[in-house]
């Protein structure tokens, strides 16, 4: 689970993440990114994640299995980024699961979002 301070939880803020970042796409995933300035930087507590999984990934537990592994793999590319080193607290991401992502291991979906992050240099 997600501590609150982690993640997005308004339709603002995915709106902003989805509409005003930059976007980077994988067979499974697709990882939208918003660095955040001024008064949302200064009050950043650390990056935010938003997860939208929707009806074309499967039914009720393929997607909430899903869920439970993107939220596992967003623990972990918090604390790792993609070379290693921990996200900057000012950065907002919403991954937006694709069909694919129902089939794929954990692993998978960790190598596919750190790919997307790697595009941005964070």
């Amino acid at each position: 689970m997600l501590p609150a301070q982690h993640k997005l939880t308004s339709p603002r803020q995915f709106r902003r993440t989805m509409k005003g970042g930059r976007r980077a796409g994988t067979r499974t995933v697709v990882v939208h990114m918003h660095i955040n300035t001024g008064e949302d930087a200064i009050a950043a507590t650390g990056p935010r994640f938003g997860l939208i999984v929707s009806k074309a990934v499967g039914n009720a537990v393929v997607r909430h299995r899903t869920s439970r592994r993107l939220r596992h793999v967003c623990m972990a590319v918090m604390k790792d980024g993609a070379h290693g080193t921990p996200l900057p607290p000012n950065v907002d991401i919403v991954i937006r699961a694709l069909p694919a992502s129902a089939e794929a291991t954990s692993e998978r979906l960790a190598r596919d979002i750190r790919k997307a992050l790697a595009k941005w240099d964070i």
